[in-house]
């Protein structure tokens, strides 16, 4: 039986509203789709902490035992434990059931195939929206079964996360965890634990820390500057020598420096590039094209090559396995690792910084503080318009002739002294700016001025 074409498709993966175009009908089409496409023997799914995600999830797993694969069970987790389990267990595809920071009414999927690859958009992704809305399946299946795989895959993948770090190097520091009662309180327990039984003196400081999906305290999204003072209160009232806190699924992962001052993601994207050029002279960064100077500046000191992608994680991961390149990161809290099957990742990030910390003796604060000066920048900024594309159009006109343009994703304008990206939302009709300067504060704040005026 044929449905209508399925709205929750987007541009990179499922996500829809509850009741009206996601259910468990919906969820066994796409787990059915995915087995089915793939020749699938063996799927991973994990789910996060929203209340229907355990419905949801074994509504995949039964659409996957139906189209002939067995289902590898990771229960409650975080989509990077998914993305790991699926190359560690060489399984042929991955299914996380979550809705990241999207409302409470909402939830959705990340799939990825073989190797942790994401699904391209032509081969994979829109095939399989088909067969979900057309319900085409394949007769004379055997049915698959389901095996928890849950311990297993968590030792596994915290060992793999703990591999990122010299452990012994790390030295006695406070640091505040806001889970923002998401899924990542148990794995963050098994990563702590771990680190308790290598005799590692770090005391963590819990926030919000167990699942709970009434999310008393709103969905976790620390990128929102009012959300920022759940963690970097904290950090202060503790001493701490520096806060992290997860949004849903903790895939992305937020810091917060000894003052309780959240760290922009540009700012960290420099830091982690700077960790590994350091460990591997020569490698490859790959940086998303909103705000670029302060990366850029930080690979060329430290030796290495930079090279940008498209914004969005199928286009980095894509980005980092044709160059071989050692890390990515963007600007969004999303930080791409080789040796962590080119997947993102929410907990190896604070870890680096941890042990950056231990060998420097400096805090986090003094790491970047002189980032801010030699490359203020503005954040990004969204703007509701009439009409986003007719807006980017007018702003490219207007500047192009007199700098230079990339159009990547988006447009990027770049002055002698300042550069800014304008793009589009892939969801909403939104456009979102981001403005940088060399070392100038003061013509940043003018620049972001003039460029409001400018969008409507």
């Amino acid at each position: 039986m044929s449905m209508q074409p399925l709205t929750c498709f987007k541009a990179y993966d499922v996500r829809g509203e509850l009741g009206v175009d996601f259910d468990t009908d919906i969820a066994y089409r796409i787990g059915r789709s995915v087995a089915q496409h793939f020749r699938a023997k063996k799927i991973v799914i994990g789910r996060d902490a929203r209340r229907t995600s355990p419905e949801l999830a074994a509504a995949v797993a039964h659409g996957v035992n139906d189209g002939g694969a067995d289902v590898l069970d990771l229960g409650l987790c975080g989509s990077e434990e998914m993305y790991w389990a699926v190359t560690e267990l060489g399984a042929c595809a991955g299914i996380e059931v979550t809705a990241s920071h999207n409302p409470i009414n909402y939830n959705g999927m990340k799939i990825v195939k073989s190797g942790s690859r994401p699904l391209d958009d032509i081969k994979d992704f829109k095939k399989i929206k088909i067969l979900a809305e057309n319900a085409a399946w394949d007769s004379g299946l055997i049915g698959g079964n389901i095996k928890d795989v849950s311990v297993e895959s968590r030792t596994k993948y915290v060992d793999q996360c703990l591999g990122f770090v010299d452990v012994a190097a790390l030295k006695p520091l406070r640091i505040v965890v806001n889970c923002g009662n998401g899924a990542a309180g148990p794995t963050f327990d098994a990563i702590a634990d771990a680190l308790i039984n290598k005799f590692t003196p770090i005391e963590f400081i819990r926030v919000d820390h167990e699942p709970d999906h009434t999310f008393p305290n709103g969905i976790p999204n620390p990128l929102l500057p009012e959300n920022h003072p759940a963690t970097g209160d904290v950090v202060v009232s503790e001493n701490a020598d520096f806060g992290v806190a997860f949004d849903g699924d903790f895939d992305r992962c937020f810091l917060f420096d000894t003052s309780g001052e959240f760290v922009s993601g540009e700012y960290v994207v420099g830091l982690l590039a700077s960790i590994f050029l350091k460990k591997e002279n020569g490698g490859k960064i790959v940086h998303d094209p909103r705000v670029v100077w302060n990366t850029q500046d930080i690979v060329a000191e430290n030796g290495g090559i930079t090279i940008q992608s498209k914004t969005g994680h199928a286009f980095i991961k894509q980005t980092m396995r044709s160059h071989g390149a050692v890390y990515g990161g963007e600007m969004s809290a999303h930080h791409y690792f080789r040796d962590f099957a080119y997947c993102d990742s929410g907990m190896i990030p604070w870890l680096l910084i941890a042990e950056l910390i231990s060998k420097t003796g400096k805090n986090l604060r003094d790491l970047v503080a002189d980032r801010f000066e030699k490359f203020p920048s503005s954040g990004e900024m969204n703007f509701k318009v009439a009409d986003a594309d007719k807006t980017i159009t007018s702003v490219m006109t207007e500047y192009q002739s007199i700098a230079e343009l990339d159009t990547m994703d988006g447009i990027s304008l770049s002055f002698s002294g300042w550069r800014f990206n304008l793009r589009k939302s892939n969801t909403e009709p939104l456009v979102r700016l981001n403005v940088e300067s060399r070392g100038n504060a003061g013509a940043l704040a003018e620049k972001i001025e003039l460029l409001k005026s400018k969008i409507y």
